[in-house]
Parts: structure tokens; C-alpha cells; sequence
């Protein structure tokens, strides 16, 4: 990882329902947590990230207004009740970003248009990309450094990932050549289950020295967490959920220092 830069990283996986939200949201909260300023943003016209971390998506500038209506990303912004992280909001305006953005002119670069000025602002800036593999997800590997997958110990999730990791390598061919793959984020794991550990196993094979170390394990305070706009971290801090993904931030760090 560069040095002295803010990272700008994408989390994405074209599979959905596989804790991509949770991960995003999480990791973000926690390494704001461990001091670093944070920026999250959400680009799922859904906007779950947006309401969990306790932001308000209606009625609000969000996203959408910084790729087709190229409004300034400051003024999208929203701060957080939570140390050290800010949000830029979505909503279901953003389904319809897909198509406006087929005809524009540098479609693939609005938003790094828009988060280059905010670069030196913050440490590190998380992207939540939606479940596809569309325009949308391709500017946020545009716009980035690198990439974390989050994905499940399933066959299915195995599959998907090449798939992902060749549309990385399209992205890092056409328009982003310092884009890498940082690393995968095992969510939903079941130590006890003999495929989890099976699946496991094939993802080190095929992505050595690419495995976050820690697992989030399968956890009812991070599905409670959302329902009250809160990270796991700030609504049970001793959860296994969120000592996971504090441990992940760490990791994260550490590879900055490295």
C-alpha cells in the first residue's frame, strides 16, 4: 500500500447476501475507532449502509448528486454520531444512475471525479458497491486504490469470485492501473461445519497472502446492530462480530505500515 496516502478502498462482491453492507459498515466504524478519519461511502441505491450508521436517506443530497449531477461531494457529506467517520449518503434515486450514466461523456470516472479533492481530507475512504457488476462498480474500481471482497464459505461464493477477480483485472487493464485486490474477508463463518472449513481451505489455495487472518463469525448482534443505525462496535462491543472486525481493522492498518 502507498504511503502517506489516504486509501481509498472498494468492497465489493457481485453476489449479494454475503455480509458486503455489514463489512463495509463495520470495518469503517473500526478503523475510525482506532483514530484514523474515515469516509464511507455508500453506492447501493438500496442505502443500507447509509442507515446503519444513523443517517437519515431520504430528503438528504447523496451520492447520485455527485455522479450525474456533479454537485460538490462536501456538501453531500454527512458526519456521523460515531468518532472519526462521515458518510456520503444514497438512496433509491441511485437506481436510476445506471442508465443516465450509459451516455456521459468519462462515464467510468465520475466518481473518482468526485472523491480525488476529498483525498487529502481523510485516511481511508470505504466504498460500498452494490450487488453487480454495472457501471456503478465499475467507477468505484476506478476510483480506487484497491479492493476487498467480502464473501461466505459457500461453492457458490467460489465461483463468484473469479468472476470478480476478472473484472478487477478488466478494470486494472482499461481505466485503473494501480487498482489491486487487498485482500478477502471471510463473513458468516461456521467453524463447526465441515464445508466452511473445506471452503476455506480452497479460498487459501487460490488467494495466499490475500486472507484477512480473522473470520467474522455468524453473529446475532451484527444483524441487530443495523436496526438501531449503530456499527457492532458502538452497540455491543464485546460481540464476536465486532471483535472481528476490529481485529480485521487492525490488520488493515498494519498492512499501511508495512
Amino acid at each position: 500500500m502507498k504511503e502517506n496516502k489516504c486509501q481509498i478502498i472498494a468492497l465489493a462482491n457481485q453476489k449479494g447476501g454475503v455480509g458486503k453492507t455489514t463489512s463495509a459498515v463495520n470495518l469503517a466504524a473500526s478503523v475510525g475507532k482506532l483514530g484514523k478519519k474515515v469516509l464511507l461511502i455508500d453506492l447501493d441505491p438500496q442505502g443500507n449502509t447509509t442507515s446503519g450508521v444513523g443517517v437519515n436517506k431520504r430528503n438528504t443530497l447523496s451520492v447520485y448528486d455527485a455522479l450525474i449531477d456533479l454537485s460538490d461531494p462536501e456538501k453531500i457529506i454527512k458526519s456521523t454520531k460515531f468518532p472519526c467517520l462521515d458518510v456520503m449518503p444514497s438512496n433509491i434515486g441511485l437506481a436510476g444512475a445506471e442508465l443516465e450514466l450509459v451516455d456521459m461523456q468519462d462515464r467510468e470516472f465520475k466518481l473518482k471525479a468526485a472523491l480525488d479533492p476529498l483525498r487529502d481530507k481523510y485516511d481511508y475512504i470505504f466504498i460500498d458497491c452494490p450487488p453487480s457488476l454495472g457501471l456503478l462498480t465499475i467507477n468505484a474500481l476506478s476510483a480506487s486504490d484497491s479492493v476487498i471482497v467480502p464473501m461466505q464459505c459457500e461453492y457458490y461464493a467460489l465461483e463468484g469470485l473469479s468472476q470478480l477477480t476478472m473484472t478487477i483485472a478488466q478494470v486494472k487493464r482499461l481505466y485503473n492501473s494501480d487498482l489491486d485486490l487487498l485482500g478477502v474477508i471471510i463473513t458468516m463463518f461456521d467453524g463447526r461445519l465441515n464445508l466452511s472449513l473445506q471452503v476455506l481451505e480452497e479460498i487459501k489455495k487460490h488467494f495466499s497472502g490475500k486472507l484477512f487472518k480473522t473470520p467474522v463469525p455468524r453473529n446475532v448482534k451484527l444483524s441487530e446492530a443495523p436496526s438501531y443505525g449503530m456499527p457492532a462496535i458502538y452497540y455491543d462491543k464485546f460481540s464476536k462480530g465486532a471483535l472481528a472486525y476490529i481485529e480485521i481493522a487492525k490488520e488493515l492498518i498494519d498492512m499501511e505500515k508495512k
